[in-house]
């Protein structure tokens, strides 16, 4: 099935972020657009290839447009239409962040249609991984295919623990200067500490029409989903029959490794792919073994 585009109010914020059309547009320049979801202005940004099945990124815990790795965004561009958005009161969306997962891919959704596409590939990161569970099991014939990055299950090992892991490495990254994310999402290997500057770095090449800062308010709501999630009666994934792609590093303090096994084991048709020294970002320490793979899983016919 090819997508269905409906009539987008096209508002690209910024004349000077518009550069080659999406064709050849990095993530570092691609404009912001706006559109209308049920009366509510979500922000997002599109690049890549005009056709085909978009691929909707669905982002972390604390995360806006910006917290995407443009090496992971460009990547998939490359071959595949590309969409990264705030959803609901995140960034520059309007509206009040909803505090449960099932309500996010409830207005995911509402976004995806209100951009008139059909069929979507979902690439879902963390608190995006949960989103895209359920949206899977609400809309099916929404999804062809899932990827499932450094995330977990309801209900799954130590999901309902992030709250408290996320404000301890937040009080000492700022004790010493860090960005948390170094903590959170990288290995405190030599390796994994190198890997973790470069991210940051990288994350500060858009100069230029940068989102919003996420709001404390929304950053709270946010972490109350995720706890009421990890607190959940387990949900039956063996009705989600789309193609998944499991990944993860092998040392995820967020959300531990563990649920990555799990959800290859429930999900019918998983393939799993764990990067060796790297951390709950393993698709963005790896980035150069994960855009590949998700390429390859996302092009494939029968995955």
């Amino acid at each position: 099935m090819t997508d269905k585009r409906g009539t987008r109010p096209e508002a690209a914020h910024h004349t000077h972020a518009a550069s080659a059309g999406k064709d050849g547009t990095s993530y570092r320049n691609a404009p912001t657009k706006s559109v209308s979801v049920d009366g509510t202005q979500f922000v997002y940004r599109e690049l890549g290839i005009d056709s085909g099945i978009p691929v909707i990124f669905l982002n972390h815990l604390a995360a806006n447009l910006d917290n995407w790795d443009p090496r992971v965004v460009d990547g998939i561009a490359a071959k595949h239409h590309v969409i990264t958005f705030d959803n609901r009161g995140v960034g520059g969306s309007a509206g009040k962040t909803p505090d449960t997962v099932e309500a996010m891919a409830h207005d995911a959704v509402a976004f995806i249609r209100a951009l008139g596409f059909d069929q979507v590939d979902l690439l879902g990161f963390s608190l995006g991984g949960m989103v895209s569970q359920v949206i899977a099991q609400q809309e099916p014939a929404l999804v062809r295919k899932i990827i499932l990055a450094g995330t977990g299950p309801a209900g799954g090992e130590g999901i309902a623990d992030v709250t408290r892991l996320t404000y301890l490495d937040t009080l000492h990254a700022y004790a010493t200067f860090k960005d948390p994310k170094e903590l959170l999402f990288f290995t405190r290997t030599k390796h994994g500490k190198s890997e973790a500057r470069a991210f940051i770095k990288r994350l500060k090449e858009r100069t230029n029409d940068r989102d919003k800062a996420m709001a404390i308010g929304a950053f709270r709501q946010q972490l109350k989903a995720i706890h009421a999630f990890g607190l959940q009666t387990p949900a039956d994934l063996s009705r989600i029959h789309q193609p998944v792609l499991v990944a993860n590093g092998d040392n995820d303090r967020m959300v531990p490794t563990s649920n990555s096994y799990d959800l290859a084991h429930r999900l019918p048709n998983a393939t799993l792919r764990i990067y060796s020294d790297a951390g709950h970002g393993g698709i963005f320490q790896a980035h150069q073994r994960f855009v590949p793979e998700a390429l390859e899983f996302l092009g494939s016919v029968n995955s």
